[in-house]
């Protein structure tokens, strides 16, 4: 895919990228100092333990997928600039371009996006 086909798909990404990082900022705290977010998210509670546990397991699988996220979109805006967005990464077939619109992110063709989530699938 040449620079003027990928133009709409990078600005895409950019805004992506501008609204995970202002929500992953706003989560961490927003204009809130870190270690003022810290210690309020970490000050006593009223809550049980058990629930307290469970939203800090979630917050936690929230910030996980928000940073891979994050990293998928770096990665594809560095592919553009490489100049082999659209070009599968495991097999160099061209990913559709309904894929790419759909999940401009997306590094893999539909079959090998499958076949990389049977691997990873849990037993």
């Amino acid at each position: 895919m040449d620079s003027t086909q990928a133009a709409p798909f990078r600005q895409q990404l950019l805004a992506q990228r501008a609204a995970l990082l202002a929500q992953l900022a706003e989560q961490r705290g927003g204009a809130v100092g870190r270690a003022e977010a810290a210690a309020n998210h970490f000050a006593p509670s009223e809550d049980p333990r058990a629930q307290q546990a469970t939203e800090r397991e979630l917050e936690f699988a929230i910030d996980e997928h928000e940073t891979a996220h994050l990293a998928a979109i770096v990665a594809a805006l560095e592919r553009i600039e490489a100049g082999t967005y659209g070009e599968c990464t495991d097999c160099g077939a061209d990913i559709a371009r309904a894929r790419l619109q759909a999940t401009p992110e997306a590094a893999r063709c539909l079959a090998c996006q499958q076949q990389a989530e049977q691997h990873h699938r849990p037993a």
